[in-house]
């Protein structure tokens, strides 16, 4: 086989038929319900105090609705100071 032969095979067509069509993963789950968020420990607020059960789950409220991953101590105090907390 020339070089140029081995070139042209190691390259092939793909024509749009062959190609998979893209599936985005990310914008609904299997049954049509709403999304939720992946967590990697799904019951980390096993084994708190009541208090502490309450703050985790006020932070988790927070993060979700907020759309955010983690969160500053400002955002942390303004979740604390709705719990009722205050100095």
């Amino acid at each position: 086989m020339s070089e140029a032969a081995t070139a042209e095979a190691a390259f092939t067509t793909v024509t749009p038929s062959q190609t998979p069509a893209f599936v985005d993963r990310r914008s609904s789950t299997t049954d049509g319900g709403p999304a939720r968020e992946r967590r990697q420990f799904t019951n980390s607020h096993d084994g708190l105090s009541p208090d502490a059960a309450e703050l985790a789950a006020a932070i988790d409220t927070y993060k979700l609705r907020n759309r955010r991953r983690f969160i500053n101590f400002e955002e942390m105090l303004g979740v604390v100071k709705s719990l009722g907390y205050q100095k």
